[in-house]
C-alpha cells in the first residue's frame, strides 16, 4: 500500500485509527464485562474478590505493557549511531506483537460473531487495526522489519487461527487475553495518533469512529 508513505501522512491512518477505537469501546470493552461475571464466578470465593472484580486491571496492564515496549524500543535508538533499535529490543518487539496478533487470530474462529454482519466488522476493525502497526513497526525497525517482521506477524495470525482450529483455550484464559489486546489496542493506536510528528488528521479520525460506530450500534 505505497499511498500510506504518502507526505503528509494518509489519511487512511487516521481512519483506522478511529475504526479501531470503536471497535474496543462499543464491542470489545462491553465484552468484557461479559467476561467479569464468568471470572467473578470462577474466582468469588472469599479473598478472591479483588482479582474478580478486576479483569479491568488486564486492560491495563496490556497498555502498559505495550507502552513499556514502545519506550524500550526509544531507549534503544537513541543509544545507536545510526538510529536503529538493536537486534535484541527488535526480536522483543515483534516477539510481543507475534503473540497479539497470535491472540487475535484465535479469536478469528472462536470469537461469537453475530452472523456474516458481525464477522465482516471484526475482520475490518483488526484488518485496519493491523495495517496501523505495520505502518508503525515498519517506522521503527525499517529494514529489519521488511526482511523479517511482517512475515512473521503475518504467520503468527495463521498460527492462532490454527490453534482455535485445533484446540479451544478456557474461557477465562481467553478473557484475561482479549483485556490485554484491549489495552494494546488502545495504546498502539493513541501512539499513531497523538503524537504532532504524526501530522494525524483530526477529521479523518472521527470519520471512521463515527461510520464504525453507527454500523455497529445499528446492524
Amino acid at each position: 500500500m505505497k499511498f500510506l508513505r504518502a507526505v503528509p501522512r494518509s489519511r487512511f491512518l487516521s481512519i483506522a485509527g478511529g475504526v479501531s477505537v470503536a471497535y474496543v469501546f462499543l464491542h470489545l470493552l462491553p465484552e468484557l464485562g461479559e467476561f467479569q461475571e464468568a471470572v467473578h464466578k470462577e474466582f468469588g470465593a472469599p479473598g478472591e474478590g479483588f482479582l474478580s472484580n478486576h479483569i479491568y486491571l488486564a486492560a491495563m496492564v496490556g497498555l502498559v505493557l505495550f507502552y513499556g515496549l514502545e519506550q524500550m524500543v526509544k531507549n534503544s535508538k537513541c543509544k545507536t549511531a545510526e538510529g536503529q533499535s538493536t537486534a535484541g529490543v527488535f526480536w522483543i518487539h515483534i516477539a510481543s506483537f507475534a503473540i497479539y496478533n497470535g491472540v487475535i487470530g484465535y479469536l478469528m474462529i472462536r470469537e461469537e460473531f453475530e452472523g456474516t454482519v458481525g464477522m465482516s466488522l471484526f475482520f475490518i476493525a483488526l484488518g485496519v487495526h493491523f495495517i496501523t502497526n505495520d505502518k508503525g513497526l515498519r517506522t521503527a525497525h525499517k529494514g529489519e522489519y521488511d526482511r523479517y517482521g511482517r512475515w512473521l506477524l503475518a504467520a503468527a495470525i495463521a498460527a492462532g487461527w490454527a490453534i482455535g482450529w485445533l484446540t479451544e483455550v478456557h474461557e477465562l484464559i481467553i478473557a484475561f487475553l482479549m483485556a490485554l489486546i484491549a489495552g494494546g489496542i488502545i495504546l498502539n493506536v493513541l501512539k499513531e495518533e497523538l503524537p504532532e510528528e504524526r501530522e494525524s488528521s483530526l477529521g479523518a479520525f472521527v470519520a471512521g469512529l463515527s461510520v464504525y460506530s453507527i454500523l455497529l450500534l445499528f446492524l
